[in-house]
């Protein structure tokens, strides 16, 4: 069974950054896409970013897209999220996510595994 545990989340004004880590045990990490969600207060879980299994190929939501970056470290079994340029409308719970399959998925259906989540908050 595969274990996600995310860190890094906290308070933050707006324009400022934070770095989100994900460590995977129980698996395979190199085999897995790996992808990061997250819920706003009141609002359904919606995709941030993933990042493929195979030559690190990254996808983002558009919301997100030239502040934010998704990176792995396989050898650390890790996945990062660097934010920069946050604004309010990033604060929700963020979840780290593995998907068995090498698609980069937007649709949280298509990932296995979960984490618990860490909470991001920014303040304007």
């Amino acid at each position: 069974q595969v274990q996600l545990i995310e860190s890094g989340g906290g308070l933050a004004q707006a324009g400022g950054s934070l770095r989100l880590s994900c460590v995977a045990s129980g698996g395979t990490f190199s085999t897995y896409t790996m992808g990061w969600f997250r819920r706003a207060p009141g609002k359904e879980r919606e995709f941030v970013t993933a990042i493929r299994r195979i030559n690190g190929v990254t996808s983002y939501a558009d919301s997100v897209k030239g502040r934010f970056t998704i990176s792995r470290d396989n050898a650390k079994n890790t996945v990062y999220l660097q934010m920069n340029s946050l604004n309010p409308e990033d604060t929700a719970d963020y979840y780290c996510a593995a998907a068995t399959t090498g698609v980069a998925s937007t649709r949280d259906y298509a990932y296995n595994y979960w984490g618990q989540g860490t909470q991001v908050t920014v303040s304007s």
